[in-house]
């Protein structure tokens, strides 16, 4: 069974509040794009006792259990008793990109395992089960256009059009870290929800839609700060970090095909579904 666990950007976000459990509250939408990993699992091959991870790709991690494949495993293991099975994973989506490609990974992992098993965990079981893994894993178990509020794991559907227009993404060599990110940002709840403000009309987003990240990353990583002025040069009616990680994206209302203008990072463009 072959599966392509597929990434996403925020469009927005925004630091609302710090809670007692050390988290944060956070706003933002999740959209979800076409870039993937590809996924396979297999029944264990003839002689084989115990669970194989095999990477391609992008590498993470030396220790296996450490991946979050082998996590989402490990986490169904708990809940039933399964055969051993070989988890191959070919990687794409680049890592620390905030991209969410870790957390995808983990779901398809779940969605895959529960329907190769028949284990008969619903869906609202797995995102529980998942949401233990990360708080944006859940999102993939939607994988449509949402708001999200919490840690970033109570979500509600956003209606949102970007039919037609081309998304850029383009990510630097540099790894920026989530304590990083959030060292030097400051909470405070916005005067309009964000659920409001990507009803606007694309040319007014730039103003009044903004990424809370962006003010200690950019000091921190002018490169990163470079890559979205220039999406701006080119054209872009919108760009954005996405997440806390290093990857800039950017809207457009036309084909760029911009590769050779970032040499060094990885870029990525397609035509919005949704």
């Amino acid at each position: 069974m072959i599966t392509f666990p597929n990434c996403k950007i925020n469009i927005g976000l925004n630091i609302v509040g710090k809670r007692a459990d050390g988290y944060h509250d956070i706003e933002t939408v999740f959209f979800p794009l076409s870039l993937s990993d590809a996924l396979e699992i297999l029944p264990a091959e003839e002689g084989q006792t115990e669970d194989r991870f095999v990477e391609e790709g992008t590498k993470l991690q030396d220790d296996a259990e450490q991946n979050l494949c082998m996590k989402a495993l490990r986490l169904m293991q708990k809940q039933v008793r399964l055969t051993p099975v070989k988890i191959v994973l070919l990687k794409k989506i680049p890592v620390g990109a905030g991209l969410g490609g870790g957390s995808a990974d983990a779901t398809f992992t779940l969605k895959m395992l529960n329907s190769m098993h028949n284990a008969g965990f619903t869906d609202r079981q797995l995102t529980d089960m998942v949401a233990t893994l990360g708080s944006d894993c859940s999102f993939f178990m939607i994988n449509k256009p949402v708001f999200a509020c919490g840690k970033g794991d109570q979500m509600s559907p956003v209606s949102m059009d970007l039919k037609g227009l081309t998304i850029v993404v383009v990510k630097p060599p540099i790894f920026v870290s989530t304590a990083e990110a959030y060292s030097g940002t400051t909470p405070a709840r916005p005067e309009k929800s964000l659920k409001e403000l990507v009803q606007l009309p694309f040319s007014q987003w730039r103003d009044v839609i903004c990424n809370d990240f962006e003010k200690t990353i950019f000091a921190l990583h002018p490169g990163i700060a470079a890559i979205k002025s220039r999406l701006y040069e080119m054209g872009a009616l919108y760009a954005s970090m996405s997440g806390s990680g290093s990857s800039v994206f950017g809207l457009f209302d036309k084909t760029v095909n911009a590769s050779s203008l970032f040499p060094d990072c990885f870029y990525h463009e397609e035509t919005s579904l949704f």
